[in-house]
């Protein structure tokens, strides 16, 4: 019987997978979420609410840049990458021929 993966673990291969859809996906939700945030403060100019919420996307995005960085990095001193990839090769093939 197969054993069952932890959420953490799904989770950290789906980003692996679509980094670029999970960094994308996480700036659209900051994106919105900051909006919605600096509408509700009361005497804010429009054009200050929206620099706002770009800012705060732009950090996020940040962040899930330097996340994915680190997950990449993580795959990458575990050998995990090489295990992904190795599907693609047949046994025999070496780099050095």
């Amino acid at each position: 019987m197969a054993e069952s993966k932890s959420k953490a673990e799904s989770i950290r291969e789906w980003v692996v997978e679509h980094k670029l859809r999970a960094v994308g996906s996480l700036w659209l939700s900051g994106l919105a979420g900051s909006i919605a945030y600096n509408w509700s403060q009361p005497n804010m100019k429009t054009s200050v609410r929206i620099i706002h919420a770009r800012l705060h996307a732009q950090a996020l995005t940040l962040a899930a840049l330097a996340g994915a960085a680190a997950v990449e990095w993580y795959d990458h001193k575990s050998g995990a990458k090489a295990d992904r990839y190795s599907k693609f090769f047949p046994a025999d093939y070496s780099h050095k021929d």
